[in-house]
C-alpha cells in the first residue's frame, strides 16, 4: 500500500522528505496539508497511532503559532482541543506527516524513515 504524505510544497523539511521518497523509490500519495487539511478526527488517529503526544504535532516553529500564542495555552489541553486547533490550519501542523494506515512519523529524519519506510 502506498503511504499518505502531507505536506506543504514550500517547506524545506518536506522537500527533503520527498526526495528521499523519490531516490528510495517508495510509492506515497501526495496531501497538500494546506489545501487540504486533516479533520480533527484525521488528526487524532494519527497522534494515537504515533505514539506522540499531541503537541509534537504542532509546527512551534511557524509564524501563526506565534501570533497564536499556542506555547502559553498548549499546557493545558486535551488532547482532543490540540486536535480541534490543528484541523483549523494546515500552517499549525508539523510536517511532513507520513502513515501507511498503521504507522506515523512526523518531520523527517532519514534513520527514521529507513527504519518506518522502507
Amino acid at each position: 500500500m502506498a503511504l499518505t504524505f502531507y505536506w506543504y510544497p514550500k517547506c524545506g523539511t518536506c522537500q527533503k522528505a520527498k526526495k528521499w521518497f523519490d531516490m528510495n523509490q517508495v510509492a506515497y500519495n501526495e496531501v497538500h496539508i494546506v489545501e487540504e487539511v486533516p479533520s480533527k478526527e484525521q488528526i487524532l488517529t494519527l497522534i494515537e497511532k504515533s505514539g506522540l503526544p499531541g503537541k509534537k504535532f504542532f509546527n512551534t516553529s511557524g509564524k501563526k503559532y506565534r501570533e497564536l500564542n499556542i506555547k502559553d495555552k498548549i499546557k493545558d489541553l486535551a488532547t482532543e482541543e490540540m486536535a480541534e486547533i490543528l484541523a483549523t490550519d494546515g500552517i499549525l501542523i508539523k510536517r511532513p506527516i507520513v502513515t501507511d494506515g498503521e504507522k506515523v512519523t512526523v518531520g523527517f529524519k532519514e534513520e527514521v524513515y529507513k527504519e518506518n519506510w522502507l
